[in-house]
């Protein structure tokens, strides 16, 4: 058997998505039309970084300050119910 090919960050985030949602070697495979080899080896790449994998990125004070927050209003057509919202 030959070596698994190294998938692009691209290809790579297809195929952890594929695989948290139990799709299989062979359909995930198919559907990304990737040899079965670089998707089983992968997959086994990305469980053995464990949790690295799935820690939130380490962003500085500059990359936290383009984030653009979101926020919910909420309105009462026919009377005030007493909450102040900020």
């Amino acid at each position: 058997m030959g070596r698994s090919q190294e998938l692009s960050d691209s290809k790579r985030g297809p195929v952890i998505g594929c695989h948290l949602y139990n799709k299989s070697i062979h359909d995930i495979s198919w559907l990304l039309n990737i040899p079965r080899s670089a998707v089983s080896g992968n997959i086994t790449k990305w469980k053995q970084l464990g949790t690295k994998a799935t820690q939130p990125p380490r962003w500085t004070l500059e990359q936290w300050r383009r984030v653009l927050w979101s926020d919910q209003s909420r309105f009462s057509v026919w009377q005030s119910d007493g909450c102040v919202w900020v």
